[in-house]
């Protein structure tokens, strides 16, 4: 057994006669009796006291601490107090991700687990726990996605405290929990008559935005911080190698998402449009921190700009002019008391990207191709999110029949004309 229990009601000692006697310490008939003590793995005692009557309850715990010992799932009693707040505060600020990573992370944990799990000690977590929490989340409203991306955050908080072996297990991995499921909704990309009308409801200076995106898959930050040395006028190539990101309301230069560089087909129309806008409107030197809010300052010069010279603010961007060129091309509706216009999640500067991949799909390009334009790490993820937009094996399978009917194939009376063999 490992350690062993103390019996604070009595004390041994050793008489005249060199004889050692039981007798009652100045403890007893008070307090905790027992005291099973140990050593544990990082050499210090620990214990724990039970009350009288209760030696064989010590003994048991005792033997389960030797059990857990041996088979490397011992726990440290005092570590498994840590609340999850105080593990995931610890957590949070050794992570090596971007800061804009931390800040969602962060966001996630303050607004969405804290209030729920914040206050619960790592060694009283059960999958029930993870089960109720999930329901609040989805009681919220939360979209699925969200609520997947917080499940997501939380287990990965939980599997660490597992390795740092403060609790035995990671409750969000018990088979009695389910992760929030994917919502199912399908990508519907917008129509070029949709897509050119939003082009047409933007101010002039930033109709060029929406070529990018339509025309070469870039997203907002990419487009916002597109510098003029990216642009292969004379190559065909668009190299993507840097965007304006937010946190906490200060922008700053970073990779790519992913800290994925790319290069993209540069279409010949895309190609004039922004040659048209930088001499309508030159580009600008501007200065950023690079990678955080307090990094090294960073100074390229943009192809597009506000109108006092600086790079285009994400927040303004998106409540005017972005919203206003919805509500006219008529993908929003506009409120009749004249108030604020709706949200629009469905139909941000995002919905470029997906009208790309639908016209290089429709196109038949492959998925791999596409996956790289886009900037996805992985081809499978482009594969799971556009595979409703690739033409069908009935749509081919019609069209190739179609095709032996046609006037001067080479079958011309038809396939009824096959002999037998």
């Amino acid at each position: 057994m490992a350690g062993h229990i103390q019996d604070r009601w009595y004390k041994t000692e050793t008489g005249p006669e060199g004889k050692t006697a039981r007798t009652k310490s100045d403890r007893y008939g008070t307090g905790m009796r027992y005291r099973a003590r140990y050593i544990g793995p990082d050499g210090t005692e620990k214990s724990k006291s039970f009350p009288d009557r209760q030696k064989r309850l010590a003994e048991r715990w005792l033997s389960e601490i030797e059990a857990d010992m041996s088979r490397g799932h011992y726990i440290d009693p005092a570590a498994s107090k840590t609340t999850f707040r105080q593990h995931a505060d610890r957590w949070l600020a050794a992570q090596t991700t971007n800061v804009a990573s931390q800040a969602t992370t962060e966001t996630q944990l303050r607004l969405h687990a804290f209030p729920y799990l914040g206050s619960r000690p790592l060694a009283s977590f059960r999958p029930s726990h993870i089960r109720t929490w999930t329901r609040q989340l989805e009681d919220a409203g939360l979209a699925s996605s969200y609520r997947r991306s917080i499940f997501a955050t939380v287990s990965a908080v939980l599997t660490a405290a597992v390795d740092d072996t403060l609790m035995p297990r990671n409750p969000c991995r018990s088979s009695s929990v389910t992760a929030p499921r994917a919502s199912g909704e399908r990508v519907m990309p917008w129509t070029a008559e949709q897509m050119f009308a939003v082009r047409e409801g933007l101010p002039d200076r930033y109709r060029t935005m929406v070529d990018l995106g339509a025309g070469c898959g870039l997203r907002q930050g990419e487009i916002f911080g597109l510098p003029v040395e990216s642009v292969g006028f004379l190559t065909g190539w668009l190299h993507v190698g840097l965007q304006i990101k937010v946190v906490k309301g200060r922008a700053f230069f970073a990779p790519p998402k992913g800290e994925k560089p790319r290069d993209v087909p540069l279409p010949e129309q895309v190609g004039q449009a922004l040659a048209r806008h930088m001499s309508l409107y030159p580009p600008v030197d501007v200065t950023l921190p690079w990678l955080k809010p307090d990094g090294p300052p960073l100074t390229r010069r943009l192809v597009f700009s506000g109108p006092r010279g600086n790079h285009v603010y994400r927040s303004n961007f998106n409540i005017s002019p972005w919203k206003p060129a919805l509500a006219a091309a008529g993908l929003i509706e506009k409120p009749k008391n004249g108030g604020p216009l709706p949200s629009a999640r469905e139909h941000g500067m995002h919905a470029l990207r997906h009208f790309y991949a639908s016209v290089l799909l429709d196109a038949g390009e492959n998925i791999k191709a596409l996956s790289s334009y886009l900037g996805h790490t992985d081809p499978g993820f482009t594969l799971r999110v556009y595979t409703h937009l690739m033409p069908s094996s009935e749509s081919r399978t019609r069209k190739a029949v179609n095709s032996l009917y046609e006037p001067g194939s080479e079958s011309e009376d038809g396939p009824g004309t096959a002999q037998a063999a």
